[in-house]
């Protein structure tokens, strides 16, 4: 039997509050800047909420999008659109048949915006005032839908809903596509458009974001002992996933390899994590043994570290657990410090970061760390970056959700 194709990624794509496109998101995580702000509305005093920041976008939609588009798209959608049409013209527009393209794009809460928006028209104005676009563009499968539209991606269109887990778990699945052989190509990643009053004000009454509002830049700040919940984000990334078999007969270049993947549920508790971190450790250990790799060849690990009292040290504890003794030689990166939580966007972003850092063999800073937990056992890169070894290296990112959703991917330098 013939050994599952090689897959590799070969374009990235991406809106974040870091920066409109990859490269000055990239920059931006370099240099350790955040793109947590206050907001510039009035939902904080209007509706009594005690949060007032973001990460919002660097660059609106708006102002990349045509009027037509921004129209007939919930911004969950504009925003996958606006990462996958630079993901695609990265990867050189691969010349790809239909039926061998697949698109998958996942999103923790799809269209808010269009639902909500949707029902304060019908209950002011009346049912007549109804937008025959409001379904097509609500449901979480929109993104992926009005991907494999515009790219004509016939293998399939998919959108997993796994909480903050999606994004990683859309990247998992694209990569399974081309394992199994139903595609060559698939566009993968995660949305999220979720910086709404009712989002915010249901996490706030969750006791789950911070309310740092007399400083939104610091708001975000894993593993320090006066971290006080995560600061919500939005935006999206998208990667183009390739079996290296029609990456090298296109000539396309290789960015990095999708070595593993693991996933695993805790089935413990609808928001919580299960406090031993056994399922997330678990997702760790399937990705490196889906890789063929050990801990001991991982030097670079992006943490799911959402800034949350209890979730960070969970994950500290299991990332902990998986190398044992081998820690020693692994760096770890937060960047939800600087950007938010993107929520199901954050497994594609922070995959593209961590593709990035395979690239240019530097790990991105966690900013915002000026009392590191002293639980914290881990070499935690801090306010600035920190050079990998030269040569194959190994990393591992971590995407963790609302419902006990355990997402490990492994990637490999070029």
């Amino acid at each position: 039997m013939a050994s599952a194709p090689d897959v590799v990624i070969t374009g990235l794509g991406a809106t974040t509050p870091l920066g409109g496109d990859v490269d000055s998101t990239w920059k931006s995580a370099l240099a350790g800047r955040s793109g947590v702000r206050t907001m510039d509305n009035d939902w904080a005093v209007k509706y009594e909420i005690p949060v007032a920041f973001a990460g919002t976008l660097a660059v609106p939609a708006a102002d990349i999008l045509t009027r037509p588009e921004t129209r007939k798209m919930d911004p969950s959608a504009q925003y996958a659109t606006i990462a996958a049409r630079e993901a695609w013209a990265h990867a050189g527009s691969p010349d790809v048949a239909p039926e061998r393209l697949g698109a998958v794009v996942g999103s923790g809460i799809g269209g808010v915006w269009t639902i909500l928006s949707a029902w304060d028209t019908i209950r002011e104005k009346g049912a007549r005032r109804a937008l025959p676009m409001t379904v097509p563009m609500l449901m979480p499968n929109s993104p992926a839908a009005n991907i494999s539209i515009e790219f004509g991606a016939k293998a399939g269109a998919h959108a997993p809903v796994s909480a903050c887990a999606s994004g990683a778990e859309a990247i998992a699945y694209g990569a399974q596509m081309i394992r199994s052989g139903r595609a060559d190509v698939v566009i993968a990643g995660g949305t999220e458009a979720a910086v709404h009053p009712m989002p915010i004000s249901s996490f706030a009454a969750m006791k789950a974001l911070s309310t740092r509002n007399d400083d939104p830049a610091g708001a975000s700040r894993p593993y320090d002992v006066t971290r006080d919940g995560f600061v919500l984000g939005e935006g999206a990334g998208i990667v183009i996933l390739e079996s290296a078999a029609h990456a090298a007969a296109r000539g396309a270049t290789v960015l990095a390899h999708v070595s593993g993947f693991g996933m695993t549920s805790d089935a413990h508790h609808i928001a919580a994590p299960e406090p031993t971190g056994v399922g997330q450790t678990g997702a760790m250990r399937t990705a490196l043994a889906d890789a063929d790799l050990t801990a001991r060849d991982v030097v670079h690990v992006n943490a799911h570290a959402t800034s949350t009292p209890v979730g960070d040290m969970i994950e500290a504890r299991g990332i902990r657990s998986l190398f044992g003794a081998d820690a020693d030689h692994v760096v770890l990166s937060a960047t939800k410090s600087m950007m938010g939580h993107l929520l199901g966007a954050a497994g594609a972003v922070e995959t593209i970061l961590t593709v990035l850092a395979l690239r240019d063999h530097v790990a991105p800073p966690t900013i915002n760390v000026t009392q590191p937990d002293p639980q914290l056992d881990l070499d935690l890169v801090r306010d600035t970056p920190r050079a990998l070894p030269a040569g194959p290296i190994a990393a591992i990112n971590n995407s963790f959700g609302f419902g006990g959703h355990n997402v490990a991917l492994v990637l490999t330098s070029a």
